[in-house]
Order: structure tokens, then C-alpha cells, then sequence
């Protein structure tokens, strides 16, 4: 177990090109599917632009691919609000992973604009009306591994190869992750993910047992690859390894296969052939500690990116409340509030997620 709270970012020599190459011959064309994807994701063009920026923040991990958020452009300066009309509010009532995401796509947006050239001073503004801003100046471009790997992140929802991560690319891991204010706990020890597992099924219970949680899940999801193109957001069933069909049949299979005990085994495969499980948790419960939270993540994913390990969300023990203060105490922090919850491994990658247009997250 390891404890980080101080930031830097530490590069690695991973090719991102043979990742994506990998990730990009498992799937067939899709409707289009592909060739949007391929559109959207792509490094920074000479030209590029703030609009440019905002795309590779909307590359950034979020929850149920919802893309809980809007840019707001000025000459040097981008601002990130909270778009509440995407919330979930059954599984996030107090918008904790909301804003969670606006970190991450800060992170991404601040990463980017190092890579052109640019200097990004952040300020994190909550209250009545949360925002981040993100001011810009030029400045020397350091293009690296992290910004190479924005494009490849993907939350990897599959079985991975149960091999473990070496203690090198653990403490790049770790590095990767620091920032002030977050801490993050390693778990590579059997007996520890065992003992998580548990948790994660106790909350996964918890959800499947409830109407409501599965009704919302539901709606973001996407059963076609003409329905994903459509909307641009939401969970696509390719993208979780699971068969493409037609909205209608899709949702009719939903209710059918996702089941308690079916989902409860898939998290235990999943946990079973994991490397290890990383455990974010804020000094602070508040916004802006957990946008500190969405930074901190995304660089730890990115990182991981680069160097060939996968990693994908196991939340339900900090979702639940009923399980949330155990799982706290088990880790050692009672009266505390664990933010993340990732598990990590190699594995081939899986079709990526869509975003919506720059369009349509400008205001």
C-alpha cells in the first residue's frame, strides 16, 4: 500500500501507437462508428485551437460517459462549468462523480495545452456557481506520454490477464498521481483484493436491488452503433465487450442478462484478474477537493495508458452508503469519504467511447 499527496507527472516508454493500433483491430467499421471515433481522438494539429483544447478535455474519463460538462472560451482563458442537466442523480446524488469528471477533463485540457505550447495556471471556484478556470500563457511545449496516451485512455471493462504490474511501473503509477490534498493506496496483496471484492459486492447488491439505479443505467446505455454516433454519449455495449443490436432487442436482452448474480460474477473475475486496485480518497469532502480527485485520476490513467495497463471503475463501495463508512474503516480512514475506486491489469484494449461534438459543450 502506498500514500500520495504531492504532484508531478513522470513519462514512460510505452508506445501509445501500438496500443491503439491493438485497441483499433478488435472491432469491425460499425456504421460509421469507427471512423468517428477515429476523428475524434487524434493528437493536436499545428493549427490548433482553444476548440481544439476542449475536444481533448472531452476525452477524459467521466461517469456513464455522460459528459457532465460545458467550455466556456475567452482569448487566453477556458472555463469548465457543470452541466447539472446531465447529472445522475439515483447513483451520484450529491455530484461527487460529476465533478469528479470536470477534473479529469481539466487534467486533460491542462496536459494538452502544455503539448502546444502553453502555460496553464487553474483556479477551482466552487459555491453557488462551481467552475474551473483555466488560464493560458506561452510557453516552452512538452509533449510526453501523458499527452500522447489522451486519445488511448479508455475505462477497460474485461477480464485482464492477472499478471502483476512491476514495482517500476507502480511507482509510476504513484508519481503520476500526486496532488495536494489526494491520497492514493495501492493494493497488490491477495487477501486485500478478496477483501475489497467483497465490498464491491455488497454495493453492486445494494444497486441491483434497486428499481431506480438500474432504470438509470439503462438509459445510458447504447445498443447500436447508429444509436452511439446519434447521441455521442453513454455507455456503448462494444465498448464494454458485450454484443452490438438494435435499441429495441438490446433493451429487452438488458433486462433479461443483467441480473445480480451475473453481474456479481463479472466483478469477481474482474477483480480476480486484476494486478491490483488503487484507492483515491480527497483530504476533504467537497467539490473542489473532488475535482482535485478527477486531476489526480487522470493522470494515473493516462499513465497507466502509456504503459499498457488498463484500468476501469469499481465505485459501488463508495456509492452505497451503507457500505461506504466500512469499506472507509477497513481502509484505515474511518469518518472519511474513499472517492475511487480502480482496478488495474493488462489487457487488450476494448473499442472506444464517443463524444459529443465541441458544438454542443460550448456555451
Amino acid at each position: 500500500m502506498a500514500r500520495i499527496s504531492r504532484r508531478t507527472v513522470v513519462g514512460a516508454g510505452a508506445s501509445v501507437a501500438a496500443l491503439a493500433a491493438a485497441g483499433y483491430g478488435l472491432w469491425p467499421r460499425m456504421d460509421g462508428y469507427r471512423e468517428e471515433v477515429e476523428r475524434q481522438r487524434r493528437l493536436l494539429g499545428d493549427d490548433a485551437d482553444l476548440r481544439d483544447l476542449v475536444r481533448m478535455a472531452t476525452l477524459a474519463a467521466n461517469g456513464h460517459n455522460t459528459q457532465p460538462w460545458t467550455f466556456r472560451l475567452a482569448e487566453d482563458v477556458v472555463t469548465i462549468l457543470p452541466d447539472f442537466t446531465r447529472r445522475t442523480e439515483v447513483v451520484d446524488p450529491d455530484d461527487h462523480h460529476l465533478f469528479v469528471s470536470l477534473g479529469c477533463a481539466a487534467e486533460n485540457l491542462v496536459i494538452a495545452a502544455a503539448a502546444q505550447g502553453r502555460a496553464a495556471d487553474v483556479d477551482i471556484w466552487v459555491g453557488a456557481e462551481a467552475q474551473i478556470d483555466i488560464a493560458l500563457s506561452p510557453s516552452t511545449a512538452v509533449q510526453g506520454p501523458l499527452y500522447e496516451a489522451i486519445p488511448f485512455r479508455q475505462s477497460t471493462r474485461s477480464v485482464y490477464d492477472g499478471q502483476p504490474v512491476s514495482t517500476e511501473d507502480l511507482q509510476l503509477l504513484e508519481a503520476a498521481a500526486r496532488e495536494d490534498g489526494v491520497n492514493l493506496m495501492l493494493f497488490t496483496e491477495r487477501a486485500d483484493l478478496d477483501a475489497i471484492l467483497d465490498f464491491v459486492i455488497a454495493g453492486n447488491t445494494a444497486q441491483m436491488d434497486d428499481p431506480a439505479f438500474v432504470q438509470e443505467l439503462q438509459d445510458w446505455l447504447r445498443f447500436s452503433p447508429s444509436r452511439a454516433v446519434e447521441m455521442g454519449d453513454g455507455l456503448f455495449s462494444a465498448c464494454s465487450g458485450n454484443p452490438v443490436a438494435p435499441d429495441f432487442i438490446g433493451s429487452r436482452l438488458f433486462r433479461s442478462f443483467f441480473t445480480k448474480d451475473a453481474e456479481n460474477e463479472k466483478y469477481r473475475a474482474h477483480i480476480n484478474t486484476s494486478a491490483g486496485i488503487a484507492v483515491f480518497v480527497a483530504d476533504r469532502d467537497d467539490p473542489e477537493h473532488w475535482i482535485m480527485v478527477g486531476r489526480s485520476f487522470e493522470r494515473f490513467s493516462l499513465q497507466a495508458t502509456a504503459l499498457g495497463i488498463r484500468n476501469a471503475h469499481l465505485n459501488m463501495p463508495v456509492e452505497v452508503l451503507s457500505v461506504r463508512p466500512d469499506f472507509a474503516s477497513w481502509l484505515g480512514l474511518p469518518g472519511m469519504r474513499p472517492n475511487l475506486v480502480i482496478r488495474f491489469g493488462r489487457a487488450p484494449a476494448l473499442p472506444m467511447s464517443l463524444r459529443r461534438p465541441v458544438e454542443a459543450v460550448l456555451v
